[in-house]
């Protein structure tokens, strides 16, 4: 399995980054794209460089290279996770406007009916940002707002980000990484 995380400038690097983690961990083959804004959010946000979440990837990309080998349908890649997504990129996913790797890369995955998941941060929304998710969407993209499961009780941040990454995972067919709290039923 091959999985393409793009980290956008959007907040919340962090999930993109644990994804790259828990992806090693499971042995899965990783491409990466960063947009500007997104090397800079890493450096916002986290105790992490650049350097090393590149490190974490097999491939990285330049989000400049409209030519590089992920920008075609003939190169296989499973899924692509953009995490965060901003609402820029997913304007651009939602549109078709190609002017990046990382939206020419997520309208590859579109057209050729494999899997794109777009952790979408933003609040509140306007409409535009709601038709937006809708009509990706249609498209067959799956919108996933990095929404917190209280159910489990989180302590952490860290408890907070693993349940989104975990369900992530689960999208992504990856098995069982434990970092999923899942609901038993009942009641208090």
């Amino acid at each position: 399995m091959t999985v393409t995380i793009a980290i956008s400038g959007a907040t919340g690097s962090i999930y993109g980054i644990r994804l790259l983690e828990e992806l090693k961990k499971a042995g899965v083959e990783t491409n990466l794209l960063l947009s500007e804004w997104g090397k800079k959010t890493i450096g916002y946000e986290t105790d992490y460089t650049v350097e090393q979440v590149c490190a974490l990837a097999d491939h990285v990309y330049d989000n400049a290279d409209l030519a590089a080998r992920i920008s075609s349908g003939s190169h296989r890649v499973d899924a692509m996770v953009i995490a965060p997504c901003s609402m820029k990129t997913l304007s651009g996913i939602a549109h078709s406007y190609n002017e990046s790797l990382m939206v020419r890369s997520a309208d590859v995955m579109l057209k050729e009916r494999r899997r794109l998941i777009l952790l979408t941060r933003e609040t509140p929304l306007n409409l535009s940002h709601i038709e937006n998710m809708r009509l990706v969407t249609l498209m067959g993209g799956i919108i996933v707002p990095p929404v917190p499961a209280f159910y489990s009780r989180p302590q952490t941040v860290d408890e907070i980000v693993n349940q989104t990454v975990g369900r992530v995972l689960d999208l992504l067919g990856i098995q069982d990484t434990e970092l999923v709290h899942r609901w038993e039923g009942g009641r208090p």
